[in-house]
């Protein structure tokens, strides 16, 4: 249950990318996004049917479009309209390149784009554009966030954490103030496609920006959300604990509240965990999210193994089970970016580790 929702009935959020096409060839890509477009992307008509399944799970049903870079297509606009028209919440994540003008921003708001997020990797455009491999990017992506703010569209700042990004965070938050953003969504790097190749964080290092964003997140004017990072929230929760302090809400993890479609209709618990539980092209999405073995498993926490599963904070973090399939190729094993032991666990322990309370 996320905040009076039956994640066993809903997700909070439908993830679907409508291509992997994308100018860039950015050093995280989970993608390996490439310029041209799939012959066996969904048509605008199965894009439309699929919109029209989403809206089964409820009106408000927030679906972002993703990439690749949604703009490769030409019916982005359109389906922003269609979607919108169906009571469900329009988001959209651009690629920050020259595809996306201040025209087309205001075109998407008056369609009924209600949020727009943009990827934000380096404070300045020597870190970022190196990061994107691509010129100019840094300057597209804050003409974009800019023009968001102009037509009334929520802006989010994502921005994904790895070694080569890490010591960058305090400029880069310091830049989602300035932009006015309402949201900053940190993503800890999850090892697959262009990504495999890059450092991630190591444990201890994870622990410590988790509590460095607990403190930004008391002050920020803006909220703050991990992405597979759900350990974060046991960090808030420790923190809180005989402070007075709320308690965290329960961790979106892959599967649980969360959904994901391919550019060719692959329903996945998430992105970053392609594990294929049919296609939208032969089953209804809602009824895979509901019933399919892969869901309920990874939304039964009592079926997580390893220190996640005697973890006495399983409930509210659970564990990234992307990155536990990525590293493991078991997505109910423990998170290895996690270095909290639950006190008297004696098993295998996948990586550095310190000892809980």
């Amino acid at each position: 249950m996320h905040a009076g929702i039956d994640t066993d009935e809903r997700p909070l959020l439908v993830i679907w990318e409508l291509t992997q096409a994308c100018d860039l060839a950015c050093h995280h890509c989970r993608a390996s996004a490439r310029p041209q477009r799939h012959p066996d992307e969904l048509s605008t008509a199965e894009a439309k049917a699929l919109l029209d399944d989403i809206r089964a799970f409820g009106p408000g049903t927030l679906v972002v479009f993703s990439g690749g870079d949604p703009f490769k297509r030409d019916d982005v606009t359109e389906l922003i309209a269609y979607g919108d028209a169906l009571g469900l919440r329009m988001s959209l994540t651009p690629s920050g390149t020259r595809l996306v003008d201040r025209e087309a921003v205001e075109e998407l708001a008056a369609a009924g784009l209600a949020n727009l997020a943009v990827s934000l990797d380096g404070p300045d455009p020597e870190s970022h554009d190196a990061f994107r491999e691509e010129p100019g990017s840094y300057d597209e992506t804050i003409a974009i966030a800019e023009a968001a703010a102009d037509h009334d569209v929520s802006l989010q700042i994502n921005t994904t954490v790895c070694a080569e990004t890490a010591d960058a965070l305090p400029g880069i938050r310091d830049r989602v103030t300035d932009l006015g953003a309402i949201r900053w969504s940190v993503f800890f790097l999850v090892p697959l496609g262009r990504g495999s190749v890059l450092d991630p964080v190591t444990p201890e290092r994870a622990e410590a920006i988790w509590e460095w964003l607990a403190e930004v997140d008391e002050t920020a004017p803006f909220a703050l959300k991990t992405t597979e990072a759900p350990a974060y929230r046991r960090v808030r929760a420790q923190r809180g604990a005989g402070e007075g302090g709320s308690r965290p809400g329960v961790a979106t993890l892959a599967g649980d509240g969360f959904v994901f479609v391919s550019h060719r209709g692959e329903i996945y618990p998430s992105g970053f965990l392609p594990q294929s539980a049919g296609s939208v092209r032969e089953r209804d999405l809602a009824t895979v999210y509901r019933e399919h073995e892969l869901f309920r498993s990874l939304r039964d926490r009592s079926q997580l193994t390893g220190k996640c599963g005697a973890c006495g904070f399983r409930e509210q973090c659970g564990g990234s089970r992307s990155r536990a399939h990525a590293t493991t190729g078991d997505p109910l094993a423990s998170d290895p970016l996690c270095p909290y032991v639950p006190a008297g666990y004696d098993g295998p322990i996948p990586g550095p580790a310190h000892v809980g309370d």
